[in-house]
């Protein structure tokens, strides 16, 4: 059952806050790389290289962590279900709130090219989320969906795991390159100015 939110205390709280622990959801290994599902680490590593840092292993809380001026990077290496793990140790351990907190993922709801932040809410069926809401204890973090649907929109019933799990086409490869770079760009603006100054540049629809 999902932790309880506060929607309008919360989110306001949330909204002027700048992020300083940015987890990307992802599973770990050669099978997932680059896959729709793998977004949220496609995007970590795209801002490791804007901010010229690295990742490395960080084996006791099972995760590739990266220093920045104000905070980490994470990739928690444990398959998505158990995301939240490393994200709860690393957020304890450096003392760093939930709505410190920012989680980036796919959201299959979007189309490919679309961006939405948030400052909290329900898991919504994905279980990196899931699972970060039920390590820390708590709806209220903020999160930036990626988008990952096709132009036909959400895939039905058995279809859903076969397209998550699989490998962009060709032809969306441009796109994809395009929207990692706004998602970073999101997520370098909300370190900056904070979360509210970047929801009001990037929650509106963009071509992509």
């Amino acid at each position: 059952m999902d932790a309880p939110s506060r929607p309008d205390s919360a989110a306001k709280l949330i909204e002027n806050t700048r992020p300083r622990l940015i987890v990307g959801l992802g599973n770990p290994g050669i099978d997932y790389r680059d896959t729709r599902h793998n977004i949220g680490f496609m995007v970590m590593d795209a801002l490791a290289d804007r901010l010229g840092i690295s990742f490395t292993l960080e084996k006791r809380w099972n995760c590739l962590l990266a220093k920045f001026s104000d905070g980490w990077l994470v990739k928690p290496q444990t398959y998505m279900n158990a995301s939240g793990r490393a994200a709860a140790n690393v957020g304890r351990f450096f003392k760093i709130t939930p709505a410190e907190t920012l989680a980036v993922f796919d959201d299959v709801d979007l189309q490919l090219g679309r961006l939405r932040i948030r400052p909290g809410g329900s898991a919504a069926g994905h279980n990196g989320i899931r699972s970060m809401i039920q390590e820390l204890g708590t709806q209220d973090f903020p999160r930036l969906k990626v988008g990952i649907a096709a132009t036909s929109g959400r895939p039905a019933g058995d279809r859903m795991v076969g397209h998550v799990l699989g490998r962009f086409a060709e032809s969306e490869k441009e796109t994809v390159l395009l929207t990692v770079g706004r998602a970073t760009d999101a997520v370098l603006e909300s370190i900056r100015s904070g979360l509210g100054a970047a929801m009001n540049l990037f929650n509106r629809k963009e071509d992509a």
